[in-house]
């Protein structure tokens, strides 16, 4: 059964995240917040990590790094729920400027269950680091 670890401030996101993937089959573990989630890694193996990009005490990108750097292996899906952009003035797209910093997958909040799902097998069907190295 694959793990993901969804690291998120919001209890509801996470909520609604974990119902829709135990559903699925997924062993889902919540941590709230960016410390929480940097905790979670250190204690256990996860397949896939969902990363809110905006928390407190992490600024903005920073958490996407600081995961992406301690656990590079593992698939990255960002995401936010941050107003990105008006019709008067441009901003920039902060989702995809994470897939700089190592992110997999952007997902922009509210998504469907159907959205996330997708992210999550898209994530599981890529190679991990340590499989590419092995072939």
């Amino acid at each position: 059964m694959p793990r993901i670890l969804v690291v998120d401030d919001d209890p509801m996101v996470c909520m609604a995240i974990e119902v829709s993937l135990q559903r699925e089959g997924f062993e889902v573990t919540i941590a709230d917040g960016g410390e929480a989630g940097l905790c979670a890694l250190d204690t256990a193996t996860f397949d896939v990590m969902l990363v809110d990009i905006f928390m407190p005490h992490m600024r903005g990108f920073e958490s996407i790094r600081i995961f992406h750097e301690r656990a590079p292996e593992i698939p990255l899906i960002a995401m936010s729920g941050y107003a990105f952009a008006s019709f008067d003035t441009p901003s920039p797209d902060f989702l995809k400027m994470t897939l700089e910093l190592g992110a997999t997958v952007c997902l922009r909040k509210p998504f469907t269950p159907n959205a996330l799902l997708a992210a999550v097998n898209e994530c599981l069907a890529k190679p991990t680091a340590s499989a590419r190295l092995s072939r």
